[in-house]
Formats: structure tokens, C-alpha cells, sequence
């Protein structure tokens, strides 16, 4: 894994919705050196946005997977280039 920024899109879907999801990612994020947001959007999924080094982010996602398990039936992840717009990690509504 490469020291560079990158960024990390997922949707999260299952009963994420209602758990207090948003509120334990945002406390996990709070371990890893990592930005950007997490939502719920209509359609009763999640999404995120994170930045950090690759490595950073996909601890970051195996954290938020060990944790919250119970809640996720599947996930889509996509990876691209860092942005840098991010100056913590927040819940958006």
C-alpha cells in the first residue's frame, strides 16, 4: 500500500438506518487519520466519503465492518484520487 491520499466512496445497505450508525462511524473515524463524511441517504442506505492513505481508509472500513456487522448486509466500495476538500470527518445530513 502507497503513503499517498486517496479517497473511498461507499454505500453501505442493510438495516443501517435507525442504529446510530453515523454516530459510531464518526467515533471510529476519530482512530484513523482519516476525513470526509458519512450520510444516510432516501433510498435507507448509508453513504461515505473517506480520505486518508489507503491503508488509513481500509482499517477505517475493517473497523466500521467489525462493529457494526450485525447492521450491514452489503457494501459497495470504489476507490479514486483524493480531493484534499476535507478538514475532519462529520456526519452530513
Amino acid at each position: 500500500m502507497t503513503d499517498e491520499s486517496t479517497r473511498m466512496h461507499v454505500v453501505f445497505s442493510g438495516h443501517v438506518q435507525g442504529v446510530g450508525f453515523r454516530q459510531t462511524t464518526t467515533q471510529i473515524a476519530k482512530s484513523y487519520p482519516v476525513t470526509g463524511w458519512v450520510k444516510n441517504v432516501p433510498n435507507g442506505n448509508v453513504e461515505m466519503i473517506a480520505e486518508g492513505t489507503k491503508a488509513a481508509c481500509g482499517d477505517f472500513l475493517a473497523a466500521i465492518r467489525d462493529r457494526m456487522f450485525e447492521y450491514i448486509n452489503d457494501l459497495d466500495c470504489h476507490w479514486s484520487n483524493a480531493t484534499h476538500e476535507f478538514e475532519h470527518f462529520e456526519i452530513h445530513y
